[in-house]
């Protein structure tokens, strides 16, 4: 009986592979597809990853600027630029506080700092009292400062 068993067995096995065959061999093709397509979008990540990678670096540097242009002002026929270290120089060699040197301009005392730390730039208005004041002695500034008072 042995002999017949495994006879039967392997005449089982047969009919089962012969059955199942051609739904194995459609199986291996959609594999082999998906393995395909997973391989193409693996390759459309990785080049999407170095395109933001890229993006990433170009909005962190700071933009090509052009040359910033000054603010001037014409001062006899020739052109004024504000330089905001010379805002700061004549404040120290007037022996003033911030907050006297932007009574001096008629500015309010926030706008000063920004002025000479250079974050801001003044307007084309201030600009001309900017360079009144630049010329000014320490005496006619302590006494502009005294009427005001």
């Amino acid at each position: 009986m042995t002999t017949f068993s495994n006879a039967f067995r392997s005449e089982v096995v047969r009919m089962a592979r012969k059955e199942l065959k051609p739904e194995l061999q459609g199986m291996r093709k959609a594999l082999t597809s998906h393995r395909s397509e997973i391989a193409a979008l693996k390759r459309e990540v990785k080049t999407l990853t170095s395109q933001l990678k890229a993006a990433q670096r170009l909005v962190k540097a700071p933009p090509p600027q052009l040359e910033e242009e000054a603010p001037s002002v014409r001062k006899g026929g020739r052109k004024w630029v504000f330089k905001p270290e010379a805002l700061t120089a004549k404040r120290a060699e007037l022996g003033i506080t911030a907050k006297d040197m932007a009574k001096l301009l008629e500015v309010s005392p926030q706008s000063l700092p920004r002025w000479e730390s250079g974050k801001s730039r003044p307007r084309a208005a201030q600009l001309e009292r900017i360079r009144t004041v630049l010329d000014v002695g320490k005496r006619k500034a302590l006494a502009i400062l005294a009427e005001g008072q």
